[in-house]
């Protein structure tokens, strides 16, 4: 079932100098997130998912089109009835956004005051938070005594105080290093498959949306230019900006003057093997070359997991006569993808 729909969703802001354009910061967009989903929004910075963030949680107006969240169209509401959609929307930041002269406690219960809370629910909504994030031992400490990471264990406590539906995760491990990054996505998995809250995570970072994410929107100048299953998506990019990002933590074709170093290094033909989940055998591409007596090494390229499905790119330098090595990846091109990296070119 959708939790967020947005359908023809357009975000203008009047021009920076008099007599200039318009700026379209968000254009013409149509997105579905399903209910328990964590969805991911990956563009490079200025492409727009910011603001498409506070489309959603109605921090901005659309300028033009609809945007149904939990079924209700937001784009239609008064100020008083959209506090009441926010509520519903939890929202972790880049630089946490806490209060300094407020303990970790405090921070954690400010929205459940904001809401009306009694002290008693408070204390104990607070509380089992804090086991859930791994800081009950951190209750009555500041900010300023906590790590990054412990950060935002607190600002995901905090977004997840009043039970939303919905949680924002605005670039949430930018400001941190890998083995925290790694900790905090561990956590966002956690609340999701536990608590069953759909998350959307946005961020310029590939490999979040490949540790993370269910489905992916990539998006461009304001316009999501590819979207779709994670898996499909990083297996078999179709856009050129999709292309990139993928790039960025998938070893795919060498470019050219990636192959110029291999052949310096290197004897034989440069033959990339492109392996999808259920599609071909990497294994029988190694038996058919066994088999036909050639040589081979492998020299760039991977094999990647996403959520249990393997895809990737192997590039060998395969060495023997030119006929055998025509026949042989011949024989092979019936049962995988087959790319032969000619000098000079990807």
């Amino acid at each position: 079932m959708t939790i967020v729909s947005l359908t023809d969703v357009t975000k203008t802001y009047p021009p920076a100098a008099k007599g200039g354009a318009e700026v379209i910061a968000v254009d013409d967009v149509s997105l579905d997130i399903d209910r328990g989903d964590i969805f991911g929004i990956i563009g490079y910075s200025g492409a727009g998912k910011s603001t498409l963030v506070r489309l959603v949680n109605a921090l901005e107006p659309a300028t033009r089109g609809t945007i149904h969240v939990d079924g209700v169209d937001i784009t239609a509401l008064s100020e008083r009835e959209l506090r009441r959609v926010r509520g519903g929307i939890g929202m972790i930041f880049q630089q946490f956004n806490l209060f300094s002269s407020k303990t970790v406690k405090a921070n954690i219960a400010y929205p459940l005051k904001l809401a009306g809370w009694s002290k008693a629910d408070i204390d104990a909504r607070v509380d089992e938070l804090l086991r859930f994030v791994g800081l009950a031992d951190k209750a009555k400490a500041y900010p300023e005594q906590l790590s990054g990471g412990q950060k935002q264990r607190v600002g995901i406590a905090r977004a997840l105080a009043t039970r939303p539906a919905i949680l924002l995760a605005d670039e949430a491990t930018s400001a941190l290093d890998p083995q925290t990054t790694h900790e905090v996505l561990a956590l966002l998995k956690r609340v999701n498959e536990e608590q069953g809250v759909t998350i959307i995570v946005i961020t310029h970072e590939m490999d979040v949306i490949q540790t993370i994410a269910t489905k992916v929107a990539v998006m461009e100048h304001g316009r999501v230019i590819e979207q779709g299953d994670v898996f499909e998506v990083f297996s078999d990019p179709q856009n050129p900006a999709s292309q990139r990002f993928v790039g960025t933590v998938i070893k795919g074709i060498p470019s050219p003057v990636e192959s110029a170093a291999l052949r310096a290094r290197h004897e034989g033909r440069l033959v990339t093997f492109s392996f999808r989940d259920g599609d071909s055998s990497q294994a029988q591409v190694f038996v058919d070359l066994a088999e036909a007596g050639l040589g081979f090494e492998l020299v760039y390229g991977g094999i990647n997991d996403i959520r249990g499905r393997a895809f990737g790119h192997l590039t060998l330098a395969i060495r023997g006569a030119d006929a055998a090595v025509d026949a042989t990846l011949q024989k092979i091109r019936s049962h995988a993808t087959v790319t032969e990296i000619q000098e000079g070119a990807a």
